[in-house]
């Protein structure tokens, strides 16, 4: 694996969550792969579990890890190539990522978009600068449009929960919120999902949050929220903007959220959400509570996605 940016860079979604799965069974079992080896952790924005998962797995694998929030820290980066810096960024990411390269051996980028200009969020600029520049692995902490490591860490949890001799029912369900957010969960979800091919995938959102057709490309779409429920073995719950016109919100019916009564027609699903979570606006106290809830056994699963992935990165140098 020479970057770790979505699921088009995993040749075996099975054996990377196996290797995942074989970390959480004894986590210091490669403690020697990462010695002598830096990871840099750069954000330019915020993040807790992303952060601290992330540095743990590393450590697991005797890296040492420094993290860096670039807009705090350091100068404003500038992305654009012949850009004109003439105002508030100081450094070039040209001249910045370079230097990166030779102080880590592997270096792990968390942007954020804008939600303001689709086609410049959507290019991913600032990540595909950092790989153009930097010579070395990089690992997304989550992008403009994408959160491979949460994504993995999904089909961990949900591979590692079914025990059915069967597909699962997966329904992803958007959830209303009290500001936009970006697509990056719902899409990285929808891809990994579709790639996995191993569950029958559902989507279910109000009218005009459809998400760019190329995740979402083998899911089925069902504007029901009630009917695409039924049946559901997982749920995962995400609030996400509109994408068609852009980082909008057009719906914030409190009746989307999902609720007790809503999982009497699934099979006992297991309800997911990758947290942070406003409660009684996204999920209700009652399902957050209860015993249908993985949120935290999902959560937890962040290192050893994390620590597969690393351990992917590193083998490659």
């Amino acid at each position: 694996m020479k970057n770790f940016i979505s699921v088009a860079d995993v040749d075996n979604i099975d054996a990377l969550v196996a290797k995942a799965l074989a970390f959480k069974k004894e986590a210091l079992k490669s403690q020697t792969l990462g010695a002598g080896k830096r990871l840099g952790l750069l954000f330019l924005n915020p993040s807790m579990r992303t952060r601290l998962s992330t540095q743990i797995a590393a450590e697991n694998l005797g890296m040492k890890v420094i993290v860096f929030n670039v807009g705090q820290d350091g100068w404003a980066l500038e992305f654009e190539d012949e850009a004109i810096m003439s105002g508030n960024t100081v450094e070039h990411v040209k001249d910045a990522a370079p230097i990166l390269g030779k102080y880590f051996d592997v270096l792990g980028i968390r942007t954020f978009p804008s939600l303001q200009n689709k086609v410049d969020d959507y290019s991913e600029l600032y990540i595909q600068q950092f790989m153009k520049y930097a010579g070395i692995p990089v690992l997304s902490l989550e992008s403009a449009t994408l959160h491979p490591l949460q994504s993995l860490t999904d089909i961990i949890t949900i591979q590692e929960t079914f025990r059915e001799q069967r597909r699962p029912r997966i329904v992803l369900t958007w959830a209303p919120h009290v500001k936009a957010l970006p697509q990056c969960v719902a899409n990285s979800f929808a891809q990994w999902v579709n790639a996995w091919g191993k569950a029958d995938f559902v989507i279910t959102h109000p009218e005009d949050y459809e998400l760019d057709e190329k995740f979402t490309q083998g899911a089925t779409y069902e504007p029901n929220q009630d009917k695409a429920l039924q049946g559901a073995d997982f749920v995962y719950v995400k609030n996400w903007s509109t994408y068609t016109d852009y980082g909008r919100i057009y719906n914030n019916d409190p009746a989307w959220m999902l609720t007790a009564k809503k999982l009497e027609p699934t099979n006992n699903a297991r309800v997911m959400h990758c947290l942070p979570v406003r409660r009684n606006v996204e999920l209700s106290d009652a399902i957050l509570d209860s015993a249908n809830s993985i949120v935290t056994q999902q959560a937890s699963n962040r290192v050893w996605a994390a620590q597969a992935v690393i351990s992917e990165l590193l083998g490659n140098k």
